[in-house]
């Protein structure tokens, strides 16, 4: 006899994976096609068509994001871990992620012209070790989620600081609606949603937490995760000393 439980267990995962990205995929792809058969079948106006046409590229931009996400944890899963002899400045990372926030909440907030609060403080100038696209990738995800669940005019804060045994925190605190407490153990699965439709109406993919958690995992790094319902959440990457510099 032998004890087949984790080959049970990684077929289970497999399915369920394979289940998740044809679901994820086949929505747009049905709203997409129907777009399509309207558009052949239809005497639209000019103005129908355009609408229509802005609609189909919001689909394809949706299923983009996710083959992106994806191929992602693809390269994460199957490449080496990154060594320590690549240092990416600190501060280049966070003035990206600031643009990039700033780019996010005036899209967000196009259509009640209001904007987030977002701060900055990095109060670290060196050097981290680690592949540059990676730690973007996972900070940018941290960030970029704040800035999608957090109402217009919230307030977002972004510190990067040193903590007293060399280690390097990275953490991202926002004034969102916040996630109930048994939630909190299952935020990193791939395609786990606690809002479906609103996790679709933001343009999430349900794997940015699985990349962050990944990434994390690459760099000896701990993500932590703390939210009240009703009060936020803080978002928090800690960074071992060895690779800070």
């Amino acid at each position: 006899s032998r004890d087949v439980t984790q080959l049970e267990q990684a077929e289970a995962m497999r399915r369920d994976f394979v289940a998740n990205v044809s679901h994820e995929i086949r929505t747009p792809l049905t709203v997409l096609a129907g777009f399509v058969e309207t558009l052949q079948t239809l005497n639209l106006s000019d103005s129908e068509r355009q609408q229509y046409l802005g609609l189909m590229a919001q689909q394809a931009r949706r299923m983009q994001v996710l083959v992106d996400d994806l191929l992602m944890l693809s390269r994460l899963e199957g490449s080496p871990l990154p060594g320590i002899d690549t240092l990416v400045p600190v501060q280049s990372l966070m003035e990206q992620l600031q643009a990039d926030a700033r780019a996010l909440s005036q899209l967000m907030g196009a259509d009640s012209q209001t904007e987030h609060q977002l701060e900055f403080d990095c109060a670290y100038d060196g050097r981290l070790a680690g592949s540059a696209n990676e730690l973007l990738s996972a900070m940018g995800n941290l960030v970029g989620n704040a800035v999608r669940y957090t109402p217009a005019g919230g307030r977002i804060s972004v510190l990067m600081r040193q903590q007293s045994k060399g280690s390097l925190q990275f953490s991202v605190t926002d004034t969102g609606a916040g996630i109930a407490s048994e939630h909190l153990p299952r935020l990193t699965e791939r395609f786990y949603r606690i809002d479906s439709s609103r996790s679709r109406e933001s343009g999430g993919t349900g794997l940015g937490l699985a990349i962050v958690k990944h990434v994390a995992q690459r760099h000896g790094a701990h993500l932590s995760i703390q939210s009240t319902l009703g009060a936020g959440s803080v978002f928090s990457l800690v960074f071992p000393a060895q690779r800070v510099c």
